[in-house]
């Protein structure tokens, strides 16, 4: 009997809902975002801000994500979207967040604050984190915090 030596055929790892997967190890833009998400929030928990949830999201398409709900010591409820670019190119991280995101992040922020019978005041800040690398050595990314960068308006 001959068996043919076919060549193995590499299939890419894949997710429970059939995605593909990241491979351990690899860096992927998720992974980046999530290290900026958590470098913001140990950054705004030094600052005094206590932590309430992270990526709330609302419900079905079309909706919007909130990044970190923390609370400030005032009492403040604060939603804050997290923006990571590893170069300033481009306008940088601060450039990313247009009026159409802007909406989405209010949008999310209205969903989330219906949990409360009266709601507490609010505000929505910005965290800027830019890092990157030169010639393949990493950089310290750099972080700056805006408080109240926009308004639901």
């Amino acid at each position: 009997m001959w068996f043919s030596r076919k060549p193995a055929v590499r299939v890419p790892p894949q997710d429970a809902a059939g995605a593909a997967a990241a491979v351990p190890g690899q860096i992927t833009t998720k992974s980046r975002g999530d290290a900026a998400e958590a470098a913001a929030r140990a950054f705004l928990v030094g600052a005094g801000l206590r932590w309430i949830e992270s990526n709330y999201r609302t419900p079905g398409r079309g909706g919007g994500e909130i990044d970190l709900v923390m609370r400030a010591p005032d009492g403040t409820l604060v939603f804050v979207e997290v923006r990571y670019r590893s170069a300033a190119t481009h306008g940088g991280a601060g450039a990313s967040i247009g009026a159409a995101k802007q909406r989405r992040i209010v949008l999310a922020a209205a969903h989330y604050l219906m949990r409360f019978a009266s709601p507490p005041p609010c505000r929505f800040d910005v965290v800027l984190v830019q890092g990157g690398r030169i010639g393949g050595k990493p950089l310290e990314p750099v972080l700056e915090w805006l408080p109240a960068a926009f308004d639901a308006s």
